[in-house]
């Protein structure tokens, strides 16, 4: 073989080795430069704790800072919105929550499509929701609950965080279960809800563990049942909605990290790898304790088969109800 032949063969097969494998160099020099962490809620609460801590463990295995970048307003569509207005090369994620990535483009209309434009990497962090009642409510149980419903229809009222929120998805679950039927009283956020169950102005709400533990504990709210599979450790001496014969009423607030769809596969994996590492460090796990969050680790098809079940199982509900967006 002559030498310039030689020469063209070895060109080629560099240049194949060029296309086939951009993703190798991609993920060799991720990241080289500092990486955007949008949330789609205010400072503060639960989604920044967990950014937070999560932030920090990533910039030290990456070697290069993780910054949060707040992104509010819309129920998340503007925060989501943004990373799809970045370049989509891994310097740009979205901590992706229940409300603002699941429930919110099913019950509002939005600019993005989750599974066209979005990449699931790992589900980060889960949390369960409490029923609670006044202390000096007239039921004890969640049966007293409901036999008083079924006995007068609309005779009792719910407050919700906000349509398609946790706490009013759940209850229609409830009450789809229990065939019962009560009103409906939204609030902007689970603060002033929960100044109103505290005043007695509603019957009840099913709300996140966290901001309401402290009440429970102090008996001015009593605590009837939980959504969660099985019970609470951070509310064990609650019942499950399960174990009192409503096996539908399972619910949880969940976070998890996403990436622009068109991201390299290989910044994807390298996303997936470290995330794991991150989300099984003890000292994570504890501090997102103390706020009543239990952290998770997954796999990407771990986190696609998830979001896959919650989604058919939230789309159903909120055709059957007409659930629309505030």
């Amino acid at each position: 073989m002559k030498t310039t032949n030689v020469l063209k063969l070895f060109q080629s097969l560099i240049l194949c080795i060029t296309f086939l494998l951009p993703g190798v160099a991609f993920s060799q020099a991720f990241p080289n430069k500092p990486v955007k962490f949008v949330l789609t809620y205010p400072p503060g609460g639960s989604s920044d704790s967990i950014a937070r801590g999560i932030a920090v463990r990533l910039s030290k295995i990456w070697g290069q800072p993780v910054v949060i970048d707040y992104k509010p307003g819309a129920n998340g569509a503007i925060g989501m919105d943004y990373v799809l207005s970045q370049p989509a090369d891994g310097y740009t994620m979205v901590l992706g929550n229940f409300g603002p990535s699941l429930v919110n483009p099913l019950i509002s209309k939005v600019n993005f499509n989750m599974e066209r434009d979005f990449a699931p990497i790992a589900l980060t962090t889960v949390a369960t929701s409490v029923l609670v009642v006044p202390e000096n409510s007239p039921y004890k149980t969640l049966a007293d609950l409901v036999a008083a419903a079924k006995s007068k229809p609309n005779g009792l009222t719910f407050a919700t965080s906000g349509s398609g929120s946790i706490s009013d998805i759940s209850t229609e679950l409830l009450m789809r279960e229990a065939g019962i039927k009560m009103v409906k009283v939204p609030y902007k956020g689970t603060a002033p809800a929960i100044n109103d169950i505290l005043g007695n102005q509603v019957d009840l709400m099913i709300s996140d563990v966290a901001p309401v533990t402290q009440f429970i504990k102090a008996g001015k709210l009593r605590a009837l049942a939980v959504t969660s599979p099985t019970r609470s450790k951070f509310l064990s001496n609650v019942p499950t909605f399960v174990e009192q014969g409503y096996p539908g009423v399972v619910t949880l607030t969940w976070w998890g990290i996403y990436v622009a769809a068109k991201t390299p596969q290989a910044i994807q994996e390298k996303y997936s790898k470290d995330l794991i590492t991150v989300m099984k460090d003890p000292e994570l796990r504890d501090n997102f304790a103390g706020f009543s969050v239990e952290a998770a680790s997954s796999t990407q098809e771990e986190f696609k088969a998830f979001l896959a079940n919650e989604t058919a199982k939230y789309s159903k509900l909120i055709s059957d109800n007409n659930i629309k967006g505030n």
